[in-house]
């Protein structure tokens, strides 16, 4: 099977509850949603899919769930990181034999592993699979960075690790990782705010939260921004710029699953602890950038 490029538009999906469950009924009419949208990939079980509450099994039968609902097509971008390197690896291995077509890897949260530790987490999963894996560099959750140096090493030794969500909130990021790496490194917004300024400065898409609720207007912004059409593009983002904000008024995915079960994505809001339903306030602010956005 010819390899897919990863890039564009791509969903981090959100994992939908149902009581204690999860609702795979509901993950197939989001699966169906994106399609329908022309979203280039989807991300099972990233952390906007509240991946820390899951047990390993609801984990793994996430992940083969959306591989047989996608069907071959869109792109099935596993997220199997941890801060365990020993559970990232199982589950990479696992999502491999599942069918997913690449895997997200998040730096780990709460050790703070050095640079050198990040290297030798990352290589030891590089070692045990051939599937194209985009590193995750989020620094406000996690507290460490995935340093420039660091990205030319790992490059220059997998070939099969080409890619980085890039969630630290600088445009200086996509230029200083562009000046080192050019072409050898595709970067991917990790915040759905910065899309249009990240593609100006050389990143390749999005992975986004937002295309959970409005992929076809994520995948228009992002086409146009491909298109090099920055004046149309502006428009599409000034519009949204709001919702996209709103959407981190309480922390992700709170305010999406609201918004998705506003929209009837989703039967029900419900988030695990140690997080909750929306404020009264916030629930509010997110309606009003709901209907701002045309929605």
């Amino acid at each position: 099977m010819k390899p897919r490029p990863l890039t564009g538009a791509i969903t981090a999906l959100a994992t939908p509850f149902l009581g204690k469950d999860v609702s795979f009924g509901d993950l197939k009419k989001l699966v169906e949603h994106q399609v329908r949208g022309g979203i280039d990939g989807i991300v099972p079980v990233g952390t906007t899919g509240e991946s820390p509450t899951l047990t390993s099994e609801e984990h793994m039968d996430v992940i083969r769930a959306t591989v047989e609902f996608a069907r071959g097509r869109t792109a099935v971008i596993a997220g199997t990181g941890s801060n365990s390197t020993a559970e990232a690896l199982e589950y990479s291995k696992a999502a491999d034999v599942a069918g997913a077509d690449a895997l997200l890897i998040v730096t780990p949260y709460y050790n703070k592993p050095s640079q050198e530790g990040l290297f030798r987490h990352y290589a030891a999963i590089a070692d045990e699979t051939d599937l194209p894996i985009i590193l995750y560099s989020i620094p406000s959750r996690c507290s460490i960075e995935i340093g420039v140096p660091l990205l030319e090493r790992l490059r220059s030794k997998y070939s099969h690790i080409a890619w980085i969500k890039e969630a630290g909130g600088s445009v200086d990021r996509v230029d200083q990782i562009k000046r080192a790496l050019g072409s050898d490194m595709t970067v991917l917004s990790g915040d759905d705010s910065l899309t249009l300024a990240f593609m100006a400065s050389g990143a390749e898409g999005v992975i986004s939260v937002a295309s959970n609720l409005i992929p076809r207007d994520i995948v228009k912004l992002v086409r146009l921004a491909q298109a090099n059409d920055y004046a149309a593009a502006t428009k599409v983002h000034q519009r949204l710029y709001p919702l996209f904000k709103a959407l981190f008024i309480e922390p992700n995915p709170v305010p999406l699953k609201a918004a998705m079960a506003k929209a009837g994505i989703f039967t029900s809001e419900a988030v695990r602890l140690p997080l909750c339903t929306m404020g009264s306030e916030s629930r509010a602010a997110l309606n009003k950038a709901l209907k701002s956005a045309g929605y």
